[in-house]
C-alpha cells in the first residue's frame, strides 16, 4: 500500500479545503449559515452520478488510463479497472477507480462551489442529478421489460 502517497493525497485534499476557506475569509463575505436540505439532496445526487462518470464510464477511461488498466466490462456503459503502477501513480489510480473515495472530493467541490457561486453550482449539479435519476429510470425500465418477458 502506498501509504505515503495516500498521505500526499490527503494533504492535497486538506490543502484545498484550507485554501478555499482562506480565500472565502479574504473575501469578507460570511459563510452560509447552513446548506439548505434541498441543496444537500441535489449535491448528493450529483455527487453520486459524477463519481460514477469519473470512475467507471467508458468515455472517461482515457483520462484514467495513465493510472489504471481495464479488467473487464462493468455495468451498462461502464468498465471495471484497477490501479496500476507504484507510489503516487497507484494512489491516484485507486482514487480514480473508487466512486466512494472520489465522492468525498466531488462533494467537497460542490460545497466549495456553493460557498462561492451557489447559482452556477446548483446549475452544474442539476445536470448530474437529472442524469443520475434518468439512469435509475433507465434501469427500472429494463428490469420492467425483463419481468414482462418472463410472464
Amino acid at each position: 500500500m502506498p501509504r505515503g502517497d495516500y498521505a500526499a493525497l490527503v494533504a492535497l485534499f486538506n490543502g484545498l479545503l484550507a485554501t478555499s476557506l482562506l480565500a472565502h475569509k479574504c473575501s469578507r463575505e460570511p459563510l452560509p449559515e447552513r446548506v439548505e436540505p434541498k441543496d444537500l439532496a441535489l449535491f448528493a445526487l450529483a455527487t453520486q452520478k459524477l463519481s460514477r462518470v469519473i470512475t467507471k464510464d467508458k468515455v472517461t477511461s482515457a483520462f484514467r488510463a495513465p493510472f489504471t488498466e481495464v479488467e473487464g466490462k462493468g455495468g451498462p456503459g461502464e468498465v471495471e479497472e484497477r490501479a496500476k503502477g507504484h507510489g503516487l501513480r497507484r494512489a491516484i489510480g485507486e482514487l480514480l477507480t473508487c466512486p466512494f473515495c472520489l465522492g468525498t472530493w466531488i462533494a467537497s467541490g460542490f460545497i466549495y462551489g456553493y460557498i462561492f457561486s451557489p447559482r452556477v453550482t446548483r446549475a452544474l449539479a442539476s445536470i448530474f442529478a437529472v442524469s443520475g435519476l434518468a439512469d435509475f429510470l433507465q434501469q427500472l425500465y429494463v428490469k420492467t421489460q425483463e419481468m414482462n418477458k418472463q410472464k
